[in-house]
């Protein structure tokens, strides 16, 4: 879709330079001591506060909207058993056969019928691995070998699948915990909603007793967030699809919120997505909702239910930049990323994070 100037829109204008060091490798100690890059767009200003402070921006009546997802650990890591070759897998999806869809990394090529021997977080060997087939789309149906259901067995297996910028992907057993955010309930995502990461239950309670409402949706995270647009033109970005639900609970949370005038403010890029697939599903009113998600969030959309946006800084040409840049604005966005670099918050998933109101 052109933008609004009828010109197609270059992946290349969502690139931007950040030095290395930039990269939050781990959380700090207290999740909201993080710094908060406020974006009012009312004002055209950005100005400096602590996620601790949130308070003193979020107002009485506003409604947070959180994703509860669950982060499981999707990463599987083992050698191939003929050739003792190293072998990665990723966790995808389980199906009413018990066989898993995985994607899977290994030097040379894969045969039908190979068998993964994979290592637990210790390094000791605790299940054998068939490939059944391979898809389409180039991930393996795989038949696990090791009983219980799919969170029982990555509970014994799995690893956290960190981003490959958080020390390449290489989990250490604290990011059990960091990697998930406090109010996690609902177990299949692969990637953790970052934004949240910076919530206590200190905060959260603070919030609730000053009249801040919180409502909760779900957004299973998949791995083709962290993937970047290669495509020359947004237009020709392929979007992948994540499992999305809305109850009438946080249905009737918002609607009270927005009845009394209070802003609807999402909590991560994943809420937004929600937010804004179940309104469009429904004529733009909001109703319950459940089901596969492939909204691409790109000039020239017109927000429907988010009035306000938490989240952390994004990749450079990722669709979750794209998101937020037309969230915000193209030029106060590009400003407040600059002044980010230069004040040197910490950028990515265990980075900083930013308020755009």
């Amino acid at each position: 879709m052109p933008n609004e100037t009828g010109q197609r829109i270059a992946t290349a204008d969502y690139d931007y330079e950040l030095p290395k060091e930039l990269i939050a490798q781990q959380p700090l100690a207290n999740r909201e001591d993080a710094r908060l890059l406020l974006v009012d767009r009312d004002h055209n200003m950005v100005d400096h506060y602590h996620v601790r402070d949130i308070g003193d921006v979020i107002r009485p009546g506003d409604c947070l909207v959180l994703n509860n997802t669950k982060v499981i650990p999707a990463k599987l890591v083992g050698k191939r058993k003929q050739t003792g070759g190293r072998w990665q897998g990723l966790f995808l999806a389980a199906d009413e056969n018990g066989n898993w869809k995985m994607l899977c990394k290994t030097r040379g090529k894969m045969k039908t019928g190979e068998t993964v021997i994979v290592t637990d977080r210790h390094g000791v060997d605790r299940a054998e691995m068939t490939m059944l087939a391979r898809l389409d789309d180039g991930a393996w149906v795989v038949k696990p070998g090791i009983e219980g259901s799919f969170e029982e067995v990555l509970s014994l297996i799995g690893r956290v699948p960190l981003p490959h910028y958080i020390r390449d992907g290489n989990m250490v057993d604290k990011d059990l915990a960091d990697y998930q955010t406090i109010y996690a309930k609902n177990p299949g995502a692969v990637a953790a909603p970052t934004a949240g990461l910076h919530l206590t239950r200190r905060l959260i309670k603070e919030l609730i007793d000053d009249g801040v409402r919180i409502a909760q949706v779900t957004l299973h995270v998949g791995i083709g967030t962290f993937r970047p647009v290669t495509a020359d033109h947004l237009d020709d970005h392929q979007m992948h699809s994540e499992y999305g639900e809305i109850t009438q609970k946080a249905v009737d949370i918002i609607a009270q919120t927005k009845a009394r005038g209070g802003r609807v403010i999402a909590v991560g890029t994943t809420s937004v997505r929600v937010l804004e697939t179940a309104a469009a599903a429904n004529e733009d009113e909001l109703k319950p909702w459940s089901g596969l998600t492939d909204l691409f969030i790109k000039p020239p959309y017109r927000f429907k239910l988010v009035q306000g946006l938490m989240t952390n800084f994004h990749l450079p040409r990722s669709t979750l930049l794209v998101m937020i840049r037309t969230f915000g604005g193209d030029e106060i966005m590009k400003r407040a990323y600059a002044e980010a670099i230069d004040e040197k918050y910490r950028f990515f998933s265990y980075g900083d994070a930013m308020l755009i109101v």
